[in-house]
């Protein structure tokens, strides 16, 4: 049986994160959208724009509308699981499934500045955004996330600056994508995690009902570092 799949990448990234897996799942008969957040990647050039987080819950969300899609199983990566959890939020009844890959969990209200404990990680991305003018915050490096060396390179060079504000605008959110009865989370353990930034998503996870998890021995870009395991998670989320 044909699935639906909807891949929301992280920060600084773009839907080209998710070629090798989208590859495999098309192959199998699937349909497959990794839609770039406005801003990023390809849309680089509208970052000048007002782009906040919003925009990119509303990049996601339009896109489901727009191509009729339901019963989709929604992926998000680290910054990207913030949005899909919105998406699934305002769209429930549209989601089959949620896979967060080893992903930033939303609070209510908080935006990602909020979420992270750490006050120098969030001062650092205020400061660098402030010395590459006011609105952009320029890539964190491939190295700090566990990457493996072949694609280093790549990533290096496809890599964009983030709009600030997508950092610091509050979420809005009812509570419906934690009601989502099928909800996975996808743990990497070859970096140094997000204890390093102050906060660990699995304590949500682990307080939370309805959760599997996964364990994924690879860097933070799975996708990229673990393409065929990622394509078997994602069908059978």
């Amino acid at each position: 049986m044909s699935k639906t799949f909807v891949l929301i990448h992280g920060a600084w990234r773009g839907g080209w994160c998710y070629a090798r897996t989208a590859a495999l799942l098309r192959a199998s008969g699937h349909r497959v959208f990794a839609p770039t957040l406005t801003g990023l990647g390809e849309r680089s050039h509208l970052a000048a724009g007002p782009v906040g987080f919003r925009t990119h819950v509303d990049d996601v969300a339009n896109l489901l509308r727009w191509e009729g899609l339901d019963d989709v199983v929604l992926c998000g990566h680290s910054y990207g699981g913030m949005v899909a959890a919105a998406v699934a939020d305002a769209m429930p009844d549209r989601i089959a499934a949620l896979l967060f890959l080893d992903a930033i969990l939303p609070e209510a209200g908080k935006s990602l500045l909020d979420i992270c404990a750490a006050e120098e990680v969030a001062a650092g991305l205020l400061r660098s955004a402030a010395a590459n003018g006011g609105r952009l915050v320029p890539p964190l490096p491939a190295t700090l996330f566990g990457l493996n060396e072949a694609d280093m390179a790549m990533v290096e060079a496809l890599c964009t600056p983030h709009p600030l504000p997508c950092f610091c605008e509050p979420v809005e959110l009812t509570g419906a994508w934690e009601r989502i009865a099928r909800k996975t989370y996808v743990r990497a353990t070859g970096w140094a995690g997000y204890a390093a930034l102050g906060f660990d998503p699995m304590a949500k996870v682990e307080a939370g009902a309805g959760w599997s998890t996964i364990d994924v021995a690879c860097g933070h870009e799975v996708a990229l570092d673990a393409p065929e395991r990622l394509a078997d998670m994602l069908l059978n989320a």
